[in-house]
């Protein structure tokens, strides 16, 4: 496939704005004094490549008081069944086409840099996520079911682990406002342990900014048991994704919702 001049523009711009974006996350350890909770900032891509398959890229870090303590840059491919045979106009997701899918198989790469003398980790991921849209409950829930296994390498030392979360989520719009709330719960099998060592409760919603642009801001609780004493991490987190549609004849630089990490 080669791209136009047009094309190539608006792919180099989209590719530019990730990029400096990546660049803010990694430089970001600013301190900030009245800082008490933990942020995480992220930057998510995708391209698309045709209906079927697209790419997804992904820069992130964890900030304590002001300072980065650990990051995660990943690379990913996605796959995608059929649209859903039937779905109600309340059920199109209009910027992530994924989740008009019945079916999401994810195969990926993640490096885990940490800026504090921690461990570091090299992880491949595999996941698949069944998803069922509730027509009628709730005027028209969809349910997401995320099946995820952590192939870990922490300074050289193998692991897995196995993680389940269940999503609900909702589009609609209030006047000519477009929200998209949504919760998730996620339990964490450690093969370290030989337990599910971890749970997690997500709350939170997607944003339009314009006509082609949305973030995403949510409230994240950890319940850590893998350890005494345990671990408990209340967060906020930040997302701005994008998507880079490359297409015979046609491409556009479209930023997208949401992150399906």
């Amino acid at each position: 496939m080669v791209l136009g001049v047009s094309r190539g523009r608006y792919v180099a711009r989209g590719w530019r704005s990730f990029v400096w974006a990546g660049l803010l996350i990694l430089s970001s350890g600013i301190p900030a004094r009245a800082q008490t909770t933990p942020v995480w900032p992220e930057v998510d891509a995708f391209v698309t490549l045709n209906d079927k398959v697209r790419f997804f890229f992904l820069a992130t870090t964890v900030q304590e008081n002001g300072v980065s303590t650990e990051g995660e840059f990943g690379v990913n491919v996605d796959l995608h069944l059929k649209p859903f045979r039937t779905r109600p106009i309340t059920l199109l997701y209009r910027l992530d086409e994924s989740k008009n899918r019945l079916l999401l198989v994810r195969a990926g790469y993640r490096n885990l840099p940490s800026y504090t003398g921690g461990a570091n980790e090299n992880r491949g991921v595999l996941e698949v996520t069944p998803r069922y849209p509730l027509i009628g409950l709730l005027g028209h829930v969809l349910v997401s079911d995320r099946n995820r296994v952590d192939f870990r390498f922490i300074e050289g030392e193998y692991s897995w682990r196995y993680r389940n979360r269940l999503s609900a989520e909702r589009e609609f719009s209030i006047g000519r406002v477009r929200l998209g709330p949504y919760t998730r719960f996620e339990l964490y099998y450690d093969s370290r342990f030989d337990k599910w060592s971890r749970s997690e409760w997500t709350l939170g919603s997607s944003f339009p900014v314009t006509q082609h642009w949305e973030v995403e801001a949510y409230y994240d609780y950890q319940n850590d048991t893998s350890e005494s004493p345990h671990r408990h991490t209340r967060a906020l987190g930040a997302v701005p994704p994008s998507t880079f549609r490359l297409r015979q004849g046609h491409s556009s630089f479209r930023p997208a919702a949401t992150k399906s990490p």
